[in-house]
């Protein structure tokens, strides 16, 4: 049994996962137990599959689980069909994928402001909650531009914008840096890092790319469905990102 917490956003306890009929039937997750808190950039890391992407998609209420309970920001999913499983999804979860998912057509301001009106938010205050967004992730000057004219780090900005927007309790990134170079790959995580320093809201990265350890507060092992270990940063241990920064402000002070 997990103990509770005041600070946890998400909790699944036992979660376990059968995928297919008959004697194709396989246990894709074997009771997996975890708990995300507010404040912090919890990274899954496994190989492949180990049942990252579907504990993700079970997190992010796109399936259910065979068995076992999830609870989102104290609301349980137990009991929910599709419509209320969709309905808790948008008040709570913001997505962030590999291949970023913007319409083409859309400018940076139009797709953050599209995920708004899945929310049902429209008109100005979308307009301005979108513009906010794109301004916390360092892209307002890109307001206009379309996907086609900005870098792949930028359209992974927008794609994390757009998350964002709907003020989630909880962040779910798949693969966030897998389709970017270096420099860009550290710029996205030490986006990351900042918004999960929100004592509101959860961030959960699923991945297998080195680079995005020094930015995590806890790292969760996945292998053959089960969690099979857990790192957690010491408390006041600064990351790479924070000692980097803070060591700037000390020079140009």
């Amino acid at each position: 049994m997990i103990a509770d917490a005041p600070n946890v956003v998400l909790d699944a306890r036992d979660i376990v996962k059968e995928l297919g009929q008959g004697a194709g039937k396989v246990r894709a997750l074997k009771g997996v137990s975890l708990q995300l808190n507010a404040g912090e950039l919890t990274l899954l890391m496994g190989p492949s599959g180990s049942g990252k992407t579907t504990l993700l998609s079970i997190l992010g209420c796109i399936l259910t689980p065979t068995e076992g309970t999830l609870t989102i920001a104290q609301e349980p999913t137990a009991g929910l069909g599709p419509e209320g499983l969709a309905a808790l999804r948008r008040r709570h979860i913001g997505f962030i994928f590999q291949s970023y998912n913007l319409f083409p057509t859309l400018t940076a301001e139009e797709n953050v402001r599209l995920a708004l009106d899945v929310r049902g938010e429209r008109g100005s205050e979308a307009t301005v909650c979108a513009q906010r967004a794109l301004q916390q992730v360092g892209l307002r000057h890109k307001l206009k531009s379309y996907p086609a004219n900005m870098s792949g780090g930028e359209q992974q900005r927008v794609a994390v914008a757009r998350a964002l927007a709907g003020s989630p309790s909880v962040m779910l990134a798949d693969e966030p840096t897998a389709a970017l170079d270096s420099e860009n790959g550290v710029a996205v995580m030490q986006l990351l890092s900042e918004i999960a320093k929100d004592k509101s809201r959860a961030v959960l990265a699923v991945t297998h790319d080195p680079r995005t350890i020094p930015f995590a507060n806890r790292i969760l092992r996945i292998e053959d469905g089960l969690i099979v270990g857990e790192e957690r940063r010491a408390e006041g241990v600064e990351t790479v990102h924070e000692l980097a920064r803070n060591r700037k402000r000390k020079a140009n002070a």
